[in-house]
């Protein structure tokens, strides 16, 4: 199938999605001529900053441990978990070399790093997906042909190449063989542009702000400054001090006694680290490059956790700012690109990552039997308990009644029907009357069935 769509694409002409808004160019070279200078920031040595590498690790680690799950809506509501031979194998296991939280991992740093996470699908004889590879994204380039119709360039490697008969270096695929998650669409509907790109500067201006202290305190934090002589030099002897000074007092020699002759004297003129609030400026900046990421300060290291919130509302601050938005992506885009329909769905188990602690569980759950939500079992279960005789029925109040039955409430409940109203003197008396006349009446039919038995009458 995807040898026929090879050979279509052919007769179509192709065109290269452009990369526009520099943002790759930012990062590896800040400004012209940094590249001729070794002065430019590479990517990879800005990732290396703590406050940007622990904001990309905290959320692709957080993604990466939240279980693949096949789930059925029922008929009548709600999800249950299920099992396919089509679909459990390649999401327990997506391919040879990573397992399932591994290659969520990668997904989401190739996301985070680059703004684009291409996965390739990897079909067997009867064109079902059986393998999963995310590619590199810098040899994945998109294409367009005129028709409007959207295929993929690839270079691929030793992992994640396709069947034999394909070509190693510049594949083109068409759409239908790549998952395609991309952060915002700023330039192109193609090309995504990742936090990254927006966290680069502040990350950058803390990065110079560490190579300069850890040159500064490799000098043992003596300052620069200049040596003066009020009797003035020639400038070979000004060039032989310098000479000596350099060579005696730079490095590891640094703070050593100093001894120099002619009344000349030391004046320092670089401040000192605490002077330039170094530390006040490296949180401000570690403060921007949270915010691409959304997220919160504290689940980096920080500055302090907020006050009034217990953990449930942290968590839960933490997965709406920062991971559902990549969640749901990767959900959706795995039922499209594994063909699976309604009623089926593959979505992440949040369980692990919205955990609460055993009292405040326990809470929970009772609330939930109680409100009949939950059957007992169900709520058992949750702490890996077995269930139990009639645990899988849902428990009510034996007084409870149903909403509509309490509407007509006074036409089937005697207590609350109206009492029948007082009777007057002659009807009492006349009641009494009738009531006098059955006793009788019942008397003698009495007296008339034991003669009989007698046989007397």
């Amino acid at each position: 199938m995807l040898k026929r769509v090879f050979r279509r694409r052919e007769k179509q002409a192709l065109s290269a999605v452009p990369q526009r808004g520099g943002w790759r160019s930012i990062i590896l070279e800040p400004f012209t001529g940094a590249w001729q200078r070794n002065i430019e920031e590479k990517r990879g040595d800005l990732i290396t900053y703590p406050t940007l590498y622990a904001c990309i690790y905290r959320i692709a680690a957080d993604i990466g441990k939240l279980p693949f799950s096949l789930r059925e809506r029922r008929s009548g509501g709600g999800w249950i978990e299920v099992e396919s031979a089509a679909y459990t194998p390649i999401l327990s296991k997506p391919n040879a070399f990573q397992t399932a939280a591994q290659f969520r991992e990668y997904w989401i740093i190739t996301k985070l790093v680059h703004g684009n996470a291409y996965v390739l699908k990897r079909r067997d004889a009867a064109g079902v997906v059986t393998q999963l590879y995310v590619l590199d994204p810098e040899r994945v380039l998109p294409m367009v042909t005129n028709s409007g119709e959207v295929y993929y360039q690839l270079q691929t490697d030793a992992l994640s190449t396709l069947p034999e008969g394909y070509p190693s270096e510049n594949l083109i695929v068409p759409a239908s063989e790549i998952i395609h998650d991309r952060c915002m669409t700023i330039h192109h509907p193609l090309v995504g542009v990742p936090p990254l790109a927006a966290a680069h500067w502040p990350a950058l201006k803390n990065m110079k702000i560490m190579r300069s202290a850890t040159e500064f305190f490799a000098n043992n934090a003596q300052p620069g400054g200049i040596l003066t002589a009020p009797a003035g030099m020639t400038e070979e002897d000004a060039k032989a001090v310098q000479d000596y000074w350099n060579r005696e007092f730079r490095g590891e020699s640094s703070g050593k006694v100093a001894i120099i002759g002619a009344d000349m004297k030391f004046t320092p003129f670089a401040m000192k680290s605490i002077d330039a609030q170094m530390v006040e400026q490296m949180r401000y900046s570690d403060e921007q490059i949270c915010q691409p990421f959304g997220i919160p300060p504290f689940k980096v290291g920080i500055g302090t956790i907020p006050s009034g919130m217990g953990v449930d509302g942290l968590n839960q601050l933490y997965y709406s700012d920062a991971l559902q938005t990549h969640i749901e992506h990767m959900e959706l885009l795995l039922d499209d690109g594994l063909s699976v329909r309604s009623p089926l769905g593959v979505e992440l188990d949040l369980e692990p990552l919205l955990r609460m602690d055993q009292a405040k569980r326990a809470e929970v759950e009772t609330k939930l039997v109680a409100g009949m939500i939950k059957t007992p079992d169900e709520g058992r279960a949750r702490f890996n308990l077995p269930p139990t005789d009639g645990g899988d029925t849902l428990w009510g109040q034996n007084q409870d009644y149903p909403l509509g039955m309490l509407a007509n409430r006074s036409e089937w409940d005697p207590t609350m029907q109206s009492a029948p109203p007082a009777l007057s003197d002659d009807e009492r008396s006349a009641l009494n009357k009738i009531r006098d006349q059955a006793r009788a009446l019942e008397s003698s039919e009495a007296l008339n069935e034991a003669l009989e038995a007698a046989n007397v009458v």
